[in-house]
């Protein structure tokens, strides 16, 4: 499997670090009351959350079928070393 190195993690960190940064900052100086502020801080959390949680499905769907083409694979492997087994016996 595809490791990644600990600068491309740390790049990834900054960069989502970065732009919630900047988002709140807008957020923060937008000339609008109180209350659309909130409503829009918590349309951003709630948004972060349901990439978050996309983000791991897709990648839990991913594993789950290399997963099984894996298992699938060795099942096939191990029948055709069997009938190989069987027709130089023969």
């Amino acid at each position: 499997m595809l490791q990644h190195s600990k600068t491309w993690i740390h790049f990834n960190y900054t960069c989502v670090f970065t732009a919630f940064a900047m988002l709140g900052a807008s957020l923060f100086l937008m000339p609008v009351n109180i209350a659309t502020k909130g409503y829009l801080a918590m349309g951003i959390v709630f948004l972060a959350g349901s990439l978050i949680t996309l983000v791991k499905t897709l990648t839990d769907i991913r594993i789950e079928e290399m997963t099984f083409e894996k298992i699938a694979r060795a099942k096939q492997d191990q029948l055709l070393a069997d009938y190989a087994e069987k027709s130089a016996a023969s």
